[in-house]
Order: C-alpha cells, then structure tokens, then sequence
C-alpha cells in the first residue's frame, strides 16, 4: 500500500535510495536549506515532493520518518501538529553508538519502530523498550556504470576526514599515501590535497576509473561509499571492524583486516596487477547485487512500515 511520509532531507547518498521505495515522500524545506531542510535534488523520483516547512501542519501523514535526536526533540516539535506528532513513527539509525555498548537511544517508543542500518549497529545500541528491526543498505547507483580501474590507484571516499580525526581513520590514510598512491574525495577533502566534494550523479563515474577504494574507517557504520563502489565493481580494501567483515570476503571481493601493514601491502598489489583488481571487482559486483539490491531494500522497507504502523 502507498503511503504518505514526512522525511527530513539528512543523508543525501542514503534519501536518494530510500525514495526509490515508491510512496508519496514529503520533504520540508526553508529559504536558507538550513540542515535537514535542503528538499530535493534533481536526480530524484518524481513522487518526492517538497513542502514549506510551516505548511507540514497541514499535511495528510500515514507517518514520520526521524533520522537524528534533533528531528525527533527540535523539529518535529516546531513543524508538526499535535495529530502528526501521534501518527506511527520509525526513527531510522545511520551510525554507530559513543560510547559503544553502553549508549541508549535517544528513541524511546515502545509503540515506534528503530530501524537499524546494520546488525551490528542495533547490537552496539541500547535500544531500551523500543522494537527494533534492521534494514542494510542499498545505493541509488546508475547500473550502466561499472568499473574500468584504469588509473592505477585507491580512491578514500570520506567526508570532512580532517575534522572527524581517528573515528574516520585519519591518520591511518596518511599513512597509507605515503606508500600507496590514494586519491582522497569528500566534502573538505581539499585540505589534504584531495579532489573535494564530487555532486552525487558524477561520484560513481569518476570512482569506477580507480583501482579500488580504500576504507580506512575504524569506528563508523557501514560506509555507503562501500556499497557504491562494490555495486560499480570495485574491489575494497578495509579495516576489519563494525560491519565490515561480514561484507567483505579476504581476497574475494577486496581484504579486510586490523593489520594496516597487511592491507597496504594488497593495496600495492591492487596497483601493480589490473588483473586481480578486476577479478576481485566481479566478485564484489555480484555480493552487492545480492545483499544491497534495491529490490531487497525496497522489501524490507516496505516490512518495516507495515510493522509500525500495525503497531
């Protein structure tokens, strides 16, 4: 059944696959764009459909979708009616609790719905009363795009590296450049010799001439940029922590481990035998199209809201 959803404009690479599930999505918007109120971007699906966000009051809702403490304590508050504020709600999960294991959820609702973005990530939360459910990735990829490696380098997909520090592997990427050639992309990434943000409809295209990606990420969810660059037939090189070794098969469909040694030393093999980095590529091609499909994606989304609003 198609229903009608209030979203807030938060992750763009992750809205641009969740509107694909095909309901009336409603995204609110200010003059300024200030955060969480950009609207849409072009590449987008028609039945998207923005809305000023003092006029959201008067919206006919099935229900509203939070992404972070501040739709669910600021936002949501300022911008919807009493009547909208009790309609079914699922706050969808991006990232990674801190402190890990001890954190609880800011969402307490024993009559809403947590969605988790990995298994690892509902694992790490304390997730007190609320039900929960996870749904993984998937990524609003152009199919004819697939990897060609012809640059005999790792691209880092990561934004703002410099500011997150650790957390996102800074300094283990800066190890790395030293002895492998890596080409950094991201919001900020110019900084640190990077190429900057790359609009979204370009990303894929200009990732798919790199040799792999290179995620140096230590304590994050499941990166997307993972996700895009299996689905485009890259191979990736990763540390082996959150969700990760469960995505990625050791000399498969990329190497995943704690030993930065180890993974620098298969990146430089990635560099010198094209060969291997295609094969690995295939193989990492097809586990996409199986586990992060937007079929699959959109049927466990579509599971996830009759859930709530059953309940």
């Amino acid at each position: 059944m198609r229903r009608r959803i209030l979203v807030w404009h938060i992750h763009g690479s992750y809205l641009a696959a969740l509107t694909r599930v095909e309901h009336d999505w409603f995204l609110p918007v200010r003059p300024d764009r200030a955060d969480g109120y950009g609207g849409r971007r072009p590449d987008l699906p028609g039945w998207i459909r923005e809305v000023p966000a003092e006029e959201v009051h008067g919206l006919d809702l099935d229900f509203v979708l939070y992404q972070t403490p501040r739709n669910l304590f600021e936002d949501g508050p300022a911008i919807l009616s009493d009547a909208q504020r009790r309609l079914p709600r699922i706050y969808l999960e991006h990232n990674v609790p801190d402190p890990p294991v001890t954190a609880r959820h800011p969402f307490d609702d024993p009559r809403g719905l947590l969605v988790h973005v990995t298994h690892y990530n509902r694992l790490m939360w304390d997730n007190g009363r609320t039900p929960t459910a996870v749904v993984e990735h998937s990524v609003a990829v152009d199919p004819s795009i697939q990897a060609t490696g012809e640059l005999a380098k790792g691209a880092v997909l990561c934004n703002e590296i410099g500011r997150r520090g650790r957390a996102v592997g800074l300094d283990i990427f800066l190890q790395a450049r030293e002895q492998v050639p890596l080409h950094l992309m991201g919001i900020d990434s110019e900084a640190l010799g990077g190429v900057g943000d790359v609009p979204y409809p370009e990303l894929h295209r200009q990732l798919a001439a790199y040799r792999f990606l290179f995620s140096p990420m230590r304590a994050t969810s499941l990166p997307l940029a993972v996700v895009e660059a299996m689905t485009i037939g890259l191979p990736v090189v990763a540390l082996a922590t959150t969700e990760l070794p469960t995505v990625i098969d050791d000399g498969v469909t990329g190497y995943v481990s704690c030993d930065v040694d180890y993974l620098i030393d298969r990146m430089r093999g990635l560099v010198e035998d094209p060969t291997l980095a295609r094969r690995l590529g295939a193989n990492a091609r097809a586990v996409a199209q199986q586990r992060f499909g937007l079929d699959r994606f959109a049927r466990d989304w579509n599971a996830a809201i009759a859930r709530a609003i059953a309940d």
